[in-house]
């Protein structure tokens, strides 16, 4: 393989070896948050809204995102990943199929047609609702939860709040985008939630 050659794993290879974890970890991170959108004043003025739709675009950098959560969350024995109404679903539904589990949608108010549980939570810019199946997760179910990203964390405290209301268990709350000014990730952690992002956004 030429030097500076991409390995089957995506890495560069060198002549002194394998590369280091950390620095690779850093150059994905780079990759990837250079194909954010930041959409300024949006859904209202005074928001730096960041959209992943770019990353979805590209089949490079979706297989990429996917790659890294398989790699974390594969030797974790998760039983379901549950995807967040909307965006989660994409990428919850990509890692439940190269997991071989099985995917929950946890929808807002009004979307799903059996029988369900519910929980309101506040957003950035106003409040909403999120509903699951009453037979979406058993007791004793390993359950990671996943969303684009994490703002305030309201979204991601209800749907954890719904997956225990269940009996089951949250193994963490995943997020391709962190933006820790908004103290999201820190109300999870305070809520005894373990929280995983693949990027973080200073300012909001």
């Amino acid at each position: 393989m030429r030097r500076g050659a991409l390995d089957p794993r995506g890495q560069r290879a060198t002549m002194n070896g394998p590369p280091d974890p950390r620095q690779t970890m850093t150059r994905t991170a780079e990759q990837l948050k250079a194909r954010i959108r930041t959409v300024p004043d949006w859904p209202q003025p005074g928001v730096q809204f960041r959209d992943i739709t770019p990353i979805l675009r590209d089949p490079a950098s979706f297989r990429l995102v996917v790659t890294l959560l398989v790699a974390r969350y594969q030797p974790r024995g998760i039983d379901l990943v549950a995807g967040i109404d909307a965006r989660g679903f994409i990428f919850g539904a990509a890692l439940a199929h190269e997991l071989n589990r099985g995917f929950v949608p946890i929808r807002k108010k009004g979307k799903l047609p059996f029988t369900t549980i519910s929980e309101d939570y506040a957003l950035e810019y106003g409040a909403a609702s999120l509903e699951i199946h009453t037979d979406a997760a058993r007791p004793g179910d390993r359950v990671l939860l996943i969303d684009d990203l994490i703002a305030t964390g309201g979204t991601l405290l209800a749907a954890s709040q719904l997956i225990e209301r269940l009996g089951a268990r949250v193994v963490e709350a995943a997020a391709i985008v962190d933006l820790p000014d908004l103290g999201g990730s820190t109300r999870l952690r305070a809520a005894g939630i373990d929280t995983f992002t693949l990027l973080s956004f200073d300012g909001h």
